[in-house]
């Protein structure tokens, strides 16, 4: 997994609506990454809503979530239609395959997907925070919030 101090590597990824995501381009506010293995699963759904439930509370912290996997834009799209999802953007790590997940080193290789992971980063690009969870354990989305209202 990517170090904690580490600058973040810049990308570029479609979101369920085919509109480009580059992170550099999203500075000067505080970014969640946050990883998921497939779309179209429980706890990923759950893990996709938490971000989508609390997209107010991120925007009064300077803060944008962002979801990402491995399926395709349309694949998200229909996902995100699928759970209500209307405001987080759910980015597409689908070509090359798992490519940004690679580049945080969060990528299982031999499942083809990526860890359940969150990775915030600040208004510099710098990783400030990076955690893997269990594949079948939903992430506490207060551990996020709290952290980065500590960074106020």
């Amino acid at each position: 997994m990517i170090s904690i101090g580490n600058k973040a590597p810049d990308f570029t990824l479609n979101d369920q609506n085919n509109k480009a995501v580059t992170l550099s381009k999203v500075a000067g506010k505080k970014i969640i990454l946050s990883f998921r293995p497939l779309a179209w699963t429980p706890v990923c759904h759950d893990q996709m809503l938490s971000l989508e439930n609390n997209f107010d509370l991120f925007k009064k912290l300077n803060t944008i979530a962002f979801g990402l996997g491995v399926d395709s834009a349309p694949s998200n799209k229909a996902w995100a239609g699928s759970m209500g999802i209307s405001k987080t953007r759910l980015l597409a790590d689908f070509w090359p395959h798992g490519g940004v997940a690679k580049l945080y080193d969060v990528f299982r290789e031999t499942d083809g997907f990526s860890e359940r992971a969150n990775i915030i980063i600040d208004e510099s690009q710098k990783v400030l925070f990076a955690k893997v969870y269990p594949v079948n354990q939903l992430p506490e989305i207060t551990e996020l919030i709290h952290f980065i209202e500590h960074l106020s």
